[in-house]
């Protein structure tokens, strides 16, 4: 693949190896179809929230995942285009993160976590349980995509609530210390079309509108509640809270130290 920069634009043209122009051209008219004026409009404005057009990768690729339910090729490219980036390097980021799928995601993404205490706590029965139910594994769907009361299940490391454990979260909001039954009767709700209330947080919406939150949108189904909620626990922040009511303060750091010696190599 060939690249051609234009410095004094922010346009970044990609030329697929071995493609006519025709093809690619196509290719191009493809992502116009998908990404429609509105979604360049507003991945303008993502962009425009950064002194540097590539830092606004990851709210572009949640924009992107927000249309399409997942990350698609022409995904990467419409980033790549609108950033200045080779596909590869926008490849690079969407692979590395796990909240960037590959896959088209189902209406709820369930995420149990199978972490050291999550697990000894009951995540790893939580999940056997809930893969039964589904007939699904990592990173599979329960039904058609998208589509109403279809749920993606996946394996997800340290959820930062070990204080909550075992947990899981719908769409990223967080369901606390919970069972197999428990899990259960959450996933059963949503593939009943219900919409069960997280522990903490945000009302749940579909995958697809928690994307668009994720990008900076809150014009979508419960944004306002969403964007004036937060996920703190009282448990989790107490530590805090104590420190401030008690004056206590972290002391402050030398401004010279002196480091131990380094060991001869031998």
């Amino acid at each position: 693949m060939t690249e051609q920069f234009d410095y004094t634009t922010t346009e970044h043209v990609l030329t697929p190896g071995g493609q006519s122009p025709a093809e690619s051209a196509e290719q191009a008219a493809a992502g116009e179809a998908v990404f429609g004026e509105r979604v360049r409009a507003e991945a303008r404005s993502i962009i425009e929230r950064y002194p540097e057009s590539r830092s606004a990768l990851l709210p572009m690729l949640h924009l992107v995942q927000s249309v399409e339910g997942h990350v698609t090729a022409e995904g990467m490219r419409f980033c790549a285009e609108r950033l200045a980036l080779s596909t590869a390097e926008v490849n690079a980021v969407a692979t590395f993160y796990t909240m960037y799928k590959r896959q088209p995601c189902g209406q709820f993404l369930v995420s149990v976590c199978t972490n050291t205490l999550c697990a000894a706590m009951g995540g790893d029965g939580i999940y056997r349980a809930l893969s039964e139910e589904l007939g699904a594994g990592h990173e599979e769907t329960a039904g058609t995509p998208g589509a109403e009361g279809s749920v993606t299940l996946e394996h997800a490391e340290c959820l930062a609530a070990c204080d909550f454990a075992p947990v899981l979260q719908v769409n990223y909001e967080y369901f606390d210390n919970q069972t197999a039954e428990s899990a259960l009767e959450t996933v059963r709700a949503l593939r009943r079309g219900e919409r069960p209330r997280p522990s903490r947080g945000a009302p749940l919406t579909d995958f697809r509108d928690t994307e668009r939150q994720l990008a900076g949108f809150f014009d979508g189904p419960g944004a306002e509640e969403a964007a004036e909620s937060s996920a703190a626990a009282p448990e989790t922040v107490r530590g805090a809270e104590l420190a401030r009511e008690q004056g206590w303060n972290a002391p402050p750091m030398p401004d010279e130290v002196e480091f131990p010696p380094i060991p001869e190599k031998k």
